[in-house]
This record gives C-alpha cells, sequence and structure tokens, in this order.
C-alpha cells in the first residue's frame, strides 16, 4: 500500500509485486520487448477510486467479488491515470491445492494482445493469503 497523488487528500494505491519487481515493471517490460502499442501505462489498484467490493475475495478471484462476478477475471492493474476501467490488466486467479496461480493476462482495450509469455506467476496458497491480509489490514488501517 503506497499514497497516490500528493497532499493529505493523497489515495491508497495497492501494487502487487513478483519476487520483489513491481507488477507494472514487469508487464511494462514486456509490453515494450514485444512491441504493444502504449506499454507499461498501468498503475496499482487505486482503493478508493474503485469499487473491489470486499478486498480478499476481490484478491482471491472469488466470484462474490462484484469485477470478478462480472468479468470473470480481476484487475490487477489499473490505468496510470487512477483509473481501473480506462486501461486495466487483467487476470484469472485460480486456487489449485497449495497454489494461487494469476494467468490468463488480458488487456480488455487492446484484445488483439499476446500475453502468452506473460506469466503465469504462481504463489504459495500461505504466502498469497498471508499478503491478501496484509492488503486488507493496511487498508483497514488507512481509512
Amino acid at each position: 500500500m503506497r499514497p497516490w497523488g500528493e497532499g493529505p487528500e493523497s489515495a491508497r494505491e495497492l501494487l502487487p509485486y513478483v519476487d520483489d519487481v513491481s507488477l507494472v515493471d514487469l508487464v511494462s517490460d514486456f509490453e515494450h520487448a514485444t512491441g504493444h502499442d502504449v506499454p507499461g501505462a498501468y498503475a496499482g489498484i487505486i482503493l478508493d477510486f474503485f469499487n473491489f467490493g470486499d478486498l480478499a475475495s476481490y484478491l482471491t478471484g472469488r466470484p462474490d467479488s462484484p469485477y470478478w462476478a462480472k468479468r470473470g477475471v480481476v484487475a490487477l492493474l489499473g490505468c496510470d491515470c487512477g483509473e481501473v476501467g480506462c486501461w486495466p490488466l487483467e487476470a484469472h486467479v485460480v486456487t489449485d491445492g497449495d497454489l494461487v496461480t494469476w494467468r490468463g493476462f488480458i488487456q480488455p482495450y487492446r484484445p488483439g494482445r499476446d500475453y502468452e509469455g506473460f506469466g503465469p506467476f504462481v504463489f504459495h496458497q500461505h504466502q498469497y493469503q498471508r499478503a491478501v491480509r496484509e492488503a486488507v489490514t493496511a487498508t483497514s488501517r488507512s481509512q
């Protein structure tokens, strides 16, 4: 969790990391390397601008999350303007046994883009659940 914007009115940004590298940096490098137009124009999820419902449900891809219920995926990143609906990076969050996987990445405004070589990112479930709990705790503390 980090501040989005400046001053006392700043919002809260939830930016995912994989092996200590932000997902923004990972997807930006991939999009640049594959020659996509508008590469890397992402930011984390700006929690104060986005109705994600229950954060734990959302981050685990449970179908009771409003975004997931509509799209079948979650936006792991939003646009660098702060609006998820403007330019999201979406993926399936799949739990299978002791693993949680982000896979099937899509950019809905560029349906022709191929993210086949991006990910999947696999996490041990106990580590993923700990990160989700930390995000939920940080969110409730900073409200």
